[in-house]
């Protein structure tokens, strides 16, 4: 929710009636964003990796706890194949889902994004500054940004990244103010 707290002000704001996002099978953000969708009146859709997952669906949301909730939340799926899903942030991806759904506001996979970091940096709070390190899973970059630019001079915030790769590391940039007492580190993704 913290991620989504702003994205959906700002959905709002647009006069936006449908959140369309991103995720994997097994995503969180899945569930959160259509939890949120439903419980503050957006229509949700969510662009799921795997078009394999819509041959059976029924069998799919048995198996699969996540989009088992996200459906019972009455998120609407589109299944893409993985090559299809790598595509998700061009716009021409973008204008052929506008042409299917209507208009939308895009969260990106994840949902991480300026508003996302916005909320994040609402996790810490004065009760926190006890604590000299202050850890936290990576999957998008998101949380950890807004973790970093919430931390105190004398704490050090590292990232537990859960994909493989160095590629976070510029992501979170782009979201961090100017604290530099982070890293990452990248031993931890069981492949």
């Amino acid at each position: 929710y913290r991620k989504l707290k702003y994205n959906l002000v700002e959905a709002s704001k647009q006069q936006q009636k449908t959140l369309l996002t991103f995720g994997g099978a097994f995503s969180n953000h899945i569930a959160a964003a259509a939890a949120a969708g439903s419980q503050f009146g957006f229509k949700t859709i969510g662009v799921i990796r795997g078009n394999e997952l819509a041959n059976d669906l029924d069998k799919v949301l048995q198996q699969n706890p996540t989009l088992k909730f996200a459906s019972e939340h009455n998120m609407q799926f589109h299944f893409v194949s993985r090559s299809a899903y790598r595509d998700k942030t061009l716009e021409v991806f973008i204008d052929n889902l506008k042409q299917q759904f209507g208009e939308f506001y895009l969260v990106p996979e994840g949902g991480t994004n300026r508003f996302a970091v916005k909320g994040c940096e609402e996790i810490l709070n004065e009760d926190d500054t006890i604590y000299n390190v202050i850890c936290s899973s990576v999957g998008t970059g998101g949380t950890i940004s807004g973790i970093i630019n919430s931390t105190n001079k004398h704490q050090k915030t590292i990232g537990f990244p859960a994909l493989k790769g160095d590629f976070l590391k510029h992501e979170i940039k782009k979201y961090v103010l100017s604290n530099k007492n982070w890293s990452l580190n990248t031993d931890y993704h069981f492949g």
